[in-house]
């Protein structure tokens, strides 16, 4: 029998080389995942504007919607004017009387001093008159007790007058400021229920759904729409065991889909640390290759717009970057 002829050493040696090489990655396929956003409100009532619609493109702290909110404006309105008066109340104390009741007391003060004036000359007449045995003593007396009474008004006016200039006692001012404080602190009470009655846009997004429409009522908890931001954007695929050494973190992908236009790139964030598989198998060399790491990558925000939820996709790494 005719044996074949041998092959050349050179196509052994190439067949040699081409078995130590690795085989390029091939493209993996995943599927687009989102992330949305469920919007509602913290306390019930009934809808009362929806600025938005299904679809609509909007800016992080745009308005979204706004419940009926008739009983906390109103509350807000009675803090506000609480407030207003605590601190009218305390400023009052601080700075003492008003000057109008300052004026008063400071005329009355005058026509003390001026009464005092002329009893003191009139004690002073009286006491000539009785040395000169022309004035008897009680009429000394009683001009001595004149002058002794005015003399006491003006002390009395004079004090009245510097008591109503100083500020009101610490006792008072710390009561005036703890009310002027608990005032504040029902004025931020009522602001922040008022708040509540309406939602703005935490992030920019996409409204994917709208749950109710104006003029329903909406429970305390329930979302009232569905916000899709780009950074919520995902793609989810499968790496081999076998290629699971050509993917790491942070590793850039490439991304093609149908109707997506030219590839956009994606950034490889997690992958699982648990196989998975289907169907079971035989835990041999044999059978690694049906071994598969869950995996993600997230675009870029201003080209996650380009995917759709559920979206085939198919990726690769990045030439020069496996």
């Amino acid at each position: 029998m005719k044996r074949p002829a041998p092959w050349p050493a050179p196509c052994l040696f190439g067949l040699a080389l081409a078995a130590c090489q690795p085989p390029s990655p091939a493209s993996l396929q995943g599927y687009v995942e989102t992330e949305m956003l469920e919007l509602g409100a913290a306390s019930a009532g009934r809808l009362e504007a929806l600025p938005v619609v299904q679809g609509a493109q909007v800016s992080a702290g745009s308005l979204l919607f706004r419940l009926e909110a008739e009983r906390e404006r109103a509350q807000l309105m009675e803090a506000d004017a609480a407030l207003a008066a605590a601190e009218a109340r305390l400023a009052d104390l601080a700075k003492g009387r008003r000057s109008e009741e300052l004026a008063v007391i400071e005329a009355q003060l005058a026509q003390a001093r001026t009464a005092q004036a002329l009893a003191a000359r009139q004690l002073e007449r009286t006491a000539i008159l009785h040395a000169k045995r022309l004035a008897s003593p009680e009429a000394v007396d009683e001009s001595r007790s004149r002058e002794q009474q005015a003399r006491q008004r003006l002390d009395e006016l004079a004090a009245s007058l510097a008591s109503a200039r100083l500020a009101a006692r610490d006792d008072s001012l710390r009561q005036a400021e703890a009310e002027r404080e608990a005032a504040r602190a029902r004025q931020a009470q009522a602001q922040w229920q008022l708040t509540q009655r309406e939602l703005k846009a935490p992030l920019a997004g996409v409204v994917q759904e709208l749950l109710f429409r104006p003029g329903e009522f909406v429970p305390a908890g329930a979302p009232v729409l569905r916000l899709l931001p780009p950074e919520h954007i995902k793609v989810r695929f499968y790496i081999p065991e076998p290629e699971l050494p050509r993917y790491r973190l942070g590793q850039k992908l490439s991304l093609s889909c149908d109707g997506c236009g030219a590839p956009l790139p994606v950034t490889l964030r997690y992958v699982s640390s648990e196989a998975q598989y289907t169907p079971p198998v035989i835990y041999s060399k044999e059978n690694r290759a049906k071994f598969v790491y869950l995996a993600e990558a997230w675009p870029e925000p201003g080209q996650a717009t380009r995917l759709r939820p559920g979206q085939p996709v198919d990726l690769s790494a990045v030439r020069g970057d496996d």
